[in-house]
């Protein structure tokens, strides 16, 4: 299972740069994840056609759907194998410096925490052996891809959207 992993786009709507993006890494994963700060409806509207687009609310998601959005979010994505894998999605909040490890603490057990808020790459080890994971921003040209195997075991490769 591929999972593509964005957050902070901070867009006004899905421009010709962002077009190419989806094509090139999100219209075949077989789930895509936001953290948060898409900051239009326009964007929004445009990922969920999507089959598999889940997303959380941002700090700067102040559009006509922010209260639709729920601003912590737990998945289980079934793999071929069996196995459900466990997401939970938060944007984040407060000082930069412990954003990811007050995310992980809303979601004990969870296979994979993601969030967003601080703009930075990360993908670390959870205590419960799980992954934490930002995928940096959007705006500024990164997302994550994660591979993930039939028996839950991850990969996750960055993509540096402006050399892409």
């Amino acid at each position: 299972m591929l999972l593509a992993v964005l957050s902070d786009t901070h867009l006004s709507g899905p421009d010709q740069h962002f077009l190419t993006i989806y094509e090139r890494h999100l219209a075949s994963a077989d789930a895509v994840l936001h953290c948060g700060d898409m900051v239009s409806a326009q964007l929004y509207h445009f990922l969920t056609a999507h089959p598999r687009f889940y997303c959380v609310r941002g700090n700067c998601d102040h559009f006509q759907l922010d209260h639709d959005l729920p601003a912590t979010l737990s998945l289980g994505l079934e793999l071929p194998g069996g196995k459900t894998l466990r997401i939970g999605m938060a944007h984040g909040w407060g000082e930069r410096s412990s954003v990811g490890a007050r995310v992980a603490e809303l979601f004990p057990d969870h296979d994979l925490v993601c969030y967003g808020h601080t703009h930075r790459r990360d993908w670390s080890e959870l205590p419960s052996k799980g992954k934490r994971l930002n995928p940096g921003s959007a705006l500024e040209g990164s997302l994550a891809l994660v591979e993930v195997a039939d028996d839950g075991g991850m990969t996750c490769r960055f993509v540096d959207l402006d050399a892409d």
